[in-house]
């Protein structure tokens, strides 16, 4: 086989290859509900690419039947899709409760850091006055995106180690369904976390409990999620 041939099939290769990777578009959704999930972190496990969804809940990732996606965003349950075929699809989070937000808390060994796991997107994030296509392109823009929603896991991920089930069982007497309702109406800000400390958090959650107390009944309880919530002991 003369080498001209040989360096075309593998030319043809490569673009078949490429071609077996398309982009699948979908539409994040609340579990049980129209409104669409801006922000959610979208991970094809195993070509590696990752992509976020827009205001919309949109998303768009280069993928190929038998790929796994991952989704997670904070405040809800990370979901897996196995793409069995690329249609758009239309996927539904639920909202995550204090106590599986407790249960991530405790089982994260290892703490994540972006920046070792996907430092293109810190690249790729930077803009240049002297290149201005670093601000309009839509690559540069997803990974401004990536950065933005990379740090507010972050912050939510400190907020749920300070202000933790059992923190707050030491500070007010309420358990089970109760607990549940009050952690979520009264979680606290990062602007708040990181501009305190305990004793601070300690009044802050005596503040909140006087507030919760002073509630009629109705405005105590949340609305009822699509996934039965395990109540906190």
């Amino acid at each position: 086989m003369k080498p001209t041939y040989f360096i075309l099939i593998i030319a043809l290769f490569i673009v078949s290859a490429a071609n077996a990777q398309d982009v699948l578009k979908g539409t994040v959704y609340e579990k049980n509900k129209s409104e669409k999930v801006p922000n959610v972190f979208v991970k094809d496990l195993t070509n590696k690419q990752i992509t976020i969804t827009d205001d919309n809940g949109n998303f768009g990732i280069h993928t190929a039947t038998g790929h796994t996606l991952v989704l997670n965003c904070p405040g809800y349950v990370s979901d897996t899709l196995y793409v069995t075929d690329m249609r758009p699809k239309r996927i539904e989070m639920v909202s995550q409760t204090i106590s599986l937000r407790q249960v991530n808390v405790t089982a994260s060994k290892e703490a994540f850091d972006p920046h070792k796991e996907y430092p293109e997107v810190y690249t790729k994030s930077r803009v240049s006055v002297m290149s201005p296509s670093t601000w309009f392109s839509k690559e540069g823009k997803d990974a401004r995106r990536l950065k933005r929603y990379f740090q507010h896991a972050e912050e939510e991920s400190q907020i749920d180690e300070a202000f933790n089930v059992d923190y707050v069982k030491s500070v007010v007497p309420l358990r089970g369904a109760e607990l549940e309702n009050f952690m979520s109406l009264y979680r606290p800000s990062y602007a708040f976390l990181k501009n305190n400390n305990a004793p601070s958090m300690t009044a802050y959650i005596n503040d909140a409990y006087k507030k919760y107390q002073a509630l009629p009944a109705n405005k105590k309880v949340l609305p009822k999620l699509g996934a039965a919530p395990t109540s906190l002991q």
